[in-house]
């Protein structure tokens, strides 16, 4: 045989052996204390029918009082009268509760104009009130009504002891008793005694399965208590009568109707072997000795097939950790908790369907039999597979992992997401309760009518307010998703309008910045966009310009017929462009380092006014040939600040040499250094000789010129790398344009001395 296959097999058979332990084990368990542990005469079953048998005993043997006779027995005494006048209370409160009854039911009646309706409640009520009034002032006609009351409750009670003869007839037929009243010395007996025998010999073990002896240590004497008979005066009189005021009575008042006398007794109740085994008795007794047999069976019975599964057992290791290993990946995605759950509640189920006992079924049901145990087996298999695989899932798994899965922390999650805003989540569960309040109000007005009335107030004051409320919530939201769309689908047009101060109003708000927000980043993409194309544009020219220039020229001086002098211009050209082309390359090198953040600084003390001289004096011969005057103003004391001196002098460089290539011929250019507390602020003014337009901010961007011919040196990058260098310091460089006015301001943190 396949081993797999066997292995499945032994699996099947372990758990069937083991569901039939169990249910046999469950089964002696629960049943132990009901059959095994003591005999059917002292079961709660047979303590109810001799109790029955003893109260016959009181009706039949004992009360042998006719109903006539009882009649006239019948006696009022003053306290019955009390007893039956004050009952609901005295008469101001009676009177009261009866008013307040009808109140209601005439108002209402007057309020539908039906004033028939309402004189008929008026009639009724004047009657009852007459009627208490009554009760109080005259005696004779309470004492009527209290005989009145027993007569009726003795003829129920001999109707009723007729109609149970019968049963008493039966119960004579198991049980046999013989029983002497201590005072009058007559006896009371259904067993046939010949003249000069003695009772023993008849109501012995020999005849009897069971009997008791009055007195004795645990019976004492057959006591007869039965006096008189009970009569309620709340259900005499009629409850509905003081419905308004019968919440107020602490307890029930009776009166007695005179059946029956107090007695002691001695003799012997015995239930008698040859009592026929179709009566009740004996079928309840031999029922309860065939379960304890059967009780002690079926426990050996499943402590053997226990024993048999735990001798299964480690043969069928291997084929339950396959199984679970098969089934774990898919386990696994089932939440911890969830999955603890579920197999708390599959124990549960299993242990019912354990207690129910396929013992019981055995041998008459087959059918029942068989369903049950395969019910019994297919949920033991499924608590066994859990299992393991819970306690490899614990074992293996993580148990913060597995927390953070459970469904209790995302409800817990779900719970704190809801009132992260505290307000809406508040706002929000109010109104939930406040719906499901209406609807349980609703199902209570079906119920209890007079609630309306209330529950229409609840519903105008709150109810219509809130549905209102919602239902604006709900528009406002639909507002808000609409507008979220169209700012997707890149409609910036519109503008979402939402008044109050709901959140939805604050949202709303929020979503008009977006939009804002959105329109500017669009406007700098565009920009963005048209900057890069005017880069390509403008490296490519500043590029291409100098190399065109060097190839050409280097094409000239192949030629041998060339002359000697034009040899050396040509050399001098394509050094003079090889040299732009190495300042265009360096540059942007350098801007572009600038730009990733690699570019490092060597801080020092440097005296900006020195700085700013030296820079200016490498200038001097290109100031001297130009037409333009510089007007240089310096503090007459050093200007001290931590920068890095070579860096910052070619900022300066860069922006002298702008100065000089951008400037308006015969104007003038004005360079000043200022101090306050904690800046050196430097500024440089010029006219420029190109128009700028109105959007200085472009003239950072790399390649960007004045000159949009490109026809001046540069390489368009100068104030790029200037603003780059100020920044690193943390500084800034800010550009100014008033008409032709050229501007730039550098602010760099100073130091004293």
């Amino acid at each position: 045989m396949d081993i797999k296959l066997k292995n499945k097999i032994l699996l099947v058979l372990w758990i069937v052996m083991l569901s039939l332990g169990l249910s046999g084990f469950i089964y002696g368990l629960f049943n132990i204390d009901k059959f095994g542990s003591k005999s059917y005469f002292q079961s709660d079953e047979f303590s109810s029918d001799l109790k029955q048998f003893t109260d016959y005993l009181s009706m039949y043997e004992f009360n042998k009082m006719t109903e006539k006779e009882a009649v006239k027995k019948i006696t009022v005494t003053a306290d019955e009268i009390e007893t039956y006048r004050h009952v609901y209370g005295t008469l101001p409160e009676q009177i009261e509760s009866i008013k307040s009854q009808y109140d209601d039911k005439i108002q209402f009646a007057r309020e539908e104009n039906n004033q028939e309706v309402a004189d008929a409640y008026m009639a009724e009520r004047d009657q009852k009130i007459a009627e208490i009034k009554k009760n109080f002032s005259e005696t004779e006609y309470v004492k009527s009504k209290i005989i009145a009351a027993k007569k009726k409750a003795i003829h129920q009670y001999f109707q009723e002891k007729e109609s149970s003869r019968w049963n008493y007839e039966n119960y004579k037929t198991a049980f046999k008793y013989y029983l002497q009243d201590t005072k009058t010395k007559e006896i009371y007996t259904n067993v046939k005694i010949p003249k000069g025998e003695s009772v023993e010999n008849y109501l012995d073990d020999k005849n009897s399965l069971y009997i008791i002896t009055y007195p004795s240590k645990e019976q004492g004497y057959f006591f007869n208590a039965q006096n008189g008979l009970a009569i309620d005066l709340m259900d005499e009189l009629g409850r509905n009568l003081y419905e308004e005021y019968s919440g107020k009575v602490d307890s029930e008042q009776s009166i007695m109707a005179p059946i029956g006398k107090e007695g002691t007794f001695t003799g012997k109740i015995a239930v008698y072997k040859s009592a026929p085994s179709t009566h009740p008795v004996m079928k309840s007794y031999l029922n309860y000795q065939k379960n304890t047999k059967v009780i002690y069976i079926v426990s050996f019975i499943g402590v053997l097939f226990l024993l048999i599964s735990v001798f299964l057992y480690k043969k069928t290791t291997v084929s339950r950790t396959a199984l679970s290993e098969r089934w774990l990946p898919y386990y696994h995605k089932i939440p911890i908790d969830l999955a603890v759950f579920i197999f708390v509640l599959s124990i549960i189920l299993t242990l019912i369907l354990l207690d129910k006992g396929i013992y019981d079924y055995w041998g008459s049901y087959l059918r029942e039999t068989i369903m049950l145990l395969m019910l019994q087996v297919l949920f033991l298999a499924a608590v066994i597979i859990q299992g393991h695989l819970l306690y490899i899932r614990v074992k293996r798994g993580s148990f913060i992992e597995d927390l953070r899965k459970s469904l209790i922390y995302h409800l817990f999650c779900w719970m704190k997401e809801a009132f992260l805003i505290r307000s809406v989540g508040v706002q929000a569960l109010i109104i939930l309760m406040i719906i499901f309040g209406l609807g349980a109000g609703a199902g209570m007005v079906l119920i209890q009518y007079e609630l309306i009335i209330l529950y229409a107030l609840f519903f105008l004051v709150i109810g219509l307010p809130t549905l209102l409320l919602l239902v604006r919530s709900i528009g406002n939201f639909n507002q808000i998703i609409l507008f979220t769309e169209s700012l997707v689908n890149g409609d910036t047009t519109q503008k979402i309008l939402i008044k109050g101060k709901s959140i939805f109003a604050k949202e709303a708000n929020y979503l008009n910045c977006l939009k804002q927000e959105v329109k500017q980043s669009r406007k700098a993409q565009a920009k963005s966009e048209r900057l890069k194309t005017e880069l390509i544009t403008n490296v490519s020219h500043d590029l291409r310009t100098p190399l065109t220039s060097i190839i050409t020229y280097t094409e000239l001086l192949k030629s041998p017929e060339i002359a000697e002098e034009d040899r050396n211009t040509y050399i001098q050209i394509i050094d003079r462009k090889s040299q732009r082309l190495k300042i265009l390359i360096d540059d942007l090198f350098e801007a572009s380092k600038m730009a990733s953040g690699n570019m490092e600084i060597e801080k020092e003390k440097v005296d900006i006014n020195q700085l700013l001289q030296q820079s200016l004096a490498e200038y001097n011969e290109m100031i001297g040939n130009s037409t333009l005057q510089f007007r240089v103003s310096t503090p007459e004391t050093p200007v001290y600040a931590m920068v890095d001196g070579q860096k910052l002098w070619r900022v300066f460089d860069n922006l002298i040499g702008n100065i000089i290539k951008y400037s308006l011929n015969h104007t003038r250019v004005y360079i000043n250094v200022k101090t306050t507390e904690e800046l050196a602020i430097i500024t440089f003014k010029n006219v420029t000789k190109y128009e700028l337009g109105e959007n200085v901010d472009e003239l950072f961007e790399r390649f960007k010129r004045g000159d949009t011919s490109r026809h001046t040196d540069g390489s368009g990058l100068g104030l790029a790398i200037a603003k780059s260098i100020v920044d690193l310091h943390g500084g800034s460089l800010e550009i100014d344009l008033d008409g032709d006015l050229f501007k730039v301001t550098v602010q760099i943190d100073r130091i004293d001395r």
